[in-house]
């Protein structure tokens, strides 16, 4: 589980099942609500635009239906919650961006990993 925070931008990878097939839906936005930490009641909301129209999914952390976790970028936030973003429309919804270094090991680690 990466280390994810309010203000982040995050790909949320979600199995869904049709039928008797098998797929995995992502769903990109904005962390606008963290709760219950890291337990096992934990939650992430996250918020996108989509056609103009704002759209919220609710991820239980330790859902067997939530295959992956990507941070994308990090924005510079002051509040713990960002409901405020509910109403805000267009360039007033932007927040600032961090300078981000996503956490993939390179090539030199992946090799010091492997001799060892």
């Amino acid at each position: 589980m990466p280390d994810i925070k309010v203000g982040d931008t995050i790909k949320a990878h979600q199995k869904i099942k049709e039928g008797d097939k098998e797929r995995i839906q992502i769903f990109e936005g904005v962390v606008i609500a963290k709760k219950h930490g890291k337990g096992l009641s934990g939650t992430l909301t996250v918020r996108r635009i989509i056609g103009g129209v704002g759209v919220e999914r609710t991820f239980p952390l330790h859902s067997p239906a939530l295959a992956k976790i990507e941070v994308v970028g990090r924005n510079k936030v002051r509040r713990a919650k960002l409901y405020y973003l509910r109403d805000k429309i267009g360039k007033k919804a932007k927040l600032k961006r961090k300078a981000f270094v996503p956490e993939t090991p390179t090539e030199t680690e992946e090799k010091t990993t492997a001799s060892n």
